[in-house]
């Protein structure tokens, strides 16, 4: 029988706590409890990181996600004056719409680890040696202003529209 190293046990636990919180994010009828619980998940995700020996994504993990859009989130719950609890998720439609939405997300990430498994993991690009020649800040954005510039900008676009959104939100209620 082997033993499991530290780093699983670390990995396991981390990766379970993960799961656990953002279940709770899902599950929790209080959306100000939600939030917490999204921080919870979004620290337990930056360990996940730091075992990857990915120190730079970590941070930024906590202090972007966890610090600047949790703040945001919470402060357009306040606004909404969402917090007390969420009565339209009691509709039975809506609970399977999120039933069904949950399980066509599964099935994607199930579909990408396949392909990957068939892929056979191949590695970025990036060997061992260049990132101890470079470093991973530099070469995440090298490659990030290069290969992945798209997807880099959808994701502001994505940002702007939610951040409109909440405008919109937020005027509708005065």
């Amino acid at each position: 029988m082997v033993m499991p190293t530290l780093t699983q046990i670390l990995f396991y636990s981390t990766a379970g706590f993960a799961v656990l919180c953002a279940l709770l994010v899902i599950l929790h009828p209080n959306a100000i409890r939600s939030a917490l619980f999204l921080v919870l998940t979004l620290f337990a995700v930056a360990v996940l990181y730091i075992l990857l020996n990915a120190q730079f994504i970590a941070a930024v993990q906590v202090i972007v996600y966890a610090g600047a859009i949790m703040v945001l989130f919470l402060f357009v719950i306040m606004l909404l004056n969402a917090g007390e609890t969420l009565e339209g998720l009691k509709h039975p439609m809506r609970k399977i719409f999120g039933f069904l939405f949950g399980i066509a997300v599964l099935g994607q990430l199930l579909a990408i680890a396949h392909v990957a498994t068939i892929a056979g993991a191949r590695q970025g690009g990036v060997t061992q040696e260049m990132v101890a020649k470079a470093g991973n800040t530099e070469l995440l954005g090298m490659l990030l202003f290069s290969k992945y510039i798209y997807p880099f900008e959808a994701v502001s676009i994505l940002l702007l529209m939610a951040i409109i959104g909440s405008v919109i939100l937020a005027k509708r209620k005065l």
